[in-house]
């Protein structure tokens, strides 16, 4: 089932859908008809976001919650202090001891809040166990899931969505999902967005082909799970985390439709577009989702990507020039080499340039971009980068500041430069 923001309907059993009413009276094969909504219920048609599940158990039934450690997460982006340093840290090491996907969740970043409904937190995980018997949703955003390394299965209540290095996927906030693990071990991003769903951007000028495609975001199709036993419910709520039994899989849902359902996309379906004429142009080219805000043309979250392109500015400086951006940019590799940086950055590693601190290409590059031949395009491969951008300060949690991963000497990427003005030469 392929296709984005429209009306969906999928069925593990025949006419496990009802033929017309959401809630009949009587659903077919004894299940229980639940509504699911993203949005307001009085949200306009075109940005309403929900769907009606058909499950073997209603989503209320299960233990009480109670408070558990929150381990490395971290939710408090309000009292911390936005740094103006530029900050770059190299990979999340994988774990020794057994760890699954929550379990291995590191808050690197954030702001705003999850009561507020708005911001985002910024999280980093590395993992070595599958959960079994264990479920876990977020009550305070969708998922942003970005794997660097290792495949993820992600079981959901609506089905099942595999996803590899240079794929992504989102859960809805409140979707219930267990992660597996494939290939034994993995590693990647998260950003929980906070606030509006993530989208489409509109096209504009480009017209109605170009970057992301509406065909290519997958979501998946109904498959349940009639399981009982001792299983174990996790939510992300408030920014703790709570537990509770639960007597059999919540994975339960038969049948569905609507259009508030976890999807997936591959990265390399992008359809990149450049300039031909002269200058680079801005990273706003490369969006992919982005959440918007209360302010036209102005986004909470934007995720953008630095996929294989072909450069063919002439005399232009091709790779990103230096700059100061009112918006915060988290920036991730998934795989390659960013064309920006000649070495530091490398897949698993992350950077942070906060509002107006100054960042570009390291001395090594714009030393090499400078002396370039631009009468001839350049192709750039091996590559896939991507970053979360946002239009307030983000904070690096304290775990972050302190992490061994930090590169404490990351401003010498710049120190190398030259003072090259001359007033008697042009």
């Amino acid at each position: 089932m392929s296709g984005f923001g429209n009306e969906f309907a999928t069925e593990a059993l025949p006419g496990a859908l009802p033929a017309h009413r959401n809630s009949p009276q009587r659903v077919a094969y004894g299940l229980y008809a639940e509504q699911l909504s993203g949005t307001a219920f009085s949200a306009p048609r075109g940005q309403n976001r929900r769907s009606w599940l058909y499950r073997i158990r209603p989503a209320a039934q299960h233990g009480a919650f109670t408070r558990i450690d929150n381990g490395r997460l971290a939710s408090d982006f309000e009292h911390g202090a936005p740094s103006p340093n530029q900050m770059r840290w190299s990979p999340l090491p994988l774990p020794d001891a057994p760890t699954d996907f929550v379990d291995g969740l590191v808050t690197m970043a954030g702001n705003g809040a999850s009561a507020a409904m708005s911001g985002c937190a910024i999280h980093l995980y590395a993992a070595n166990q599958s959960m079994h018997g264990r479920y876990f949703y977020s009550g305070d955003g969708e998922l942003l899931i970005v794997p660097q390394q290792g495949r993820l299965a992600l079981a959901t209540e609506f089905g099942l969505l595999e996803v590899e290095p240079q794929e992504i996927a989102v859960i809805p906030r409140g979707v219930r999902f267990a992660v597996t693990l494939p290939d034994g071990e993995a590693r990647g991003y998260v950003c929980e967005n906070f606030g509006a769903l993530l989208r489409l951007p509109d096209l504009g000028p480009i017209g109605s082909n170009g970057l992301a495609n509406p065909r290519d975001f997958l979501t998946p199709v109904a498959r349940y799970e009639d399981l009982d036993g001792d299983f174990e419910l996790v939510a992300k709520f408030g920014g703790n985390l709570w537990r509770a039994d639960i007597g059999h899989s919540p994975l339960d849902v038969v049948a569905w439709h609507g259009n508030y359902a976890p999807y997936k996309y591959d990265l390399r379906h992008f359809n990149t577009i450049g300039s031909v004429s002269y200058d680079h142009p801005d990273p706003s080219i490369f969006l992919v989702l982005h959440a918007p805000s209360d302010t036209p043309g102005v986004d909470t979250l934007d995720f953008v990507i630095f996929p294989p392109r072909w450069l063919a500015g002439e005399d232009t400086f091709r790779p990103p020039w230096f700059h100061r951006n009112v918006a915060s940019e988290f920036m991730g590799l998934i795989h390659g080499a960013y064309d920006a940086k000649a070495e530091g950055f490398v897949p698993g590693g992350a950077s942070l340039h906060n509002c107006m601190s100054g960042h570009g290409p390291d001395a090594a590059t714009f030393d090499k971009a400078s002396s370039a031949d631009t009468s001839r395009p350049h192709r750039v491969t091996d590559t896939m980068a991507f970053m979360f951008e946002t239009r307030n300060p983000i904070v690096a949690t304290g775990q972050a500041s302190n992490s061994p991963q930090l590169q404490a000497n990351y401003q010498d990427c710049w120190a190398g430069i030259q003072h090259r003005f001359d007033p008697a030469k042009r």
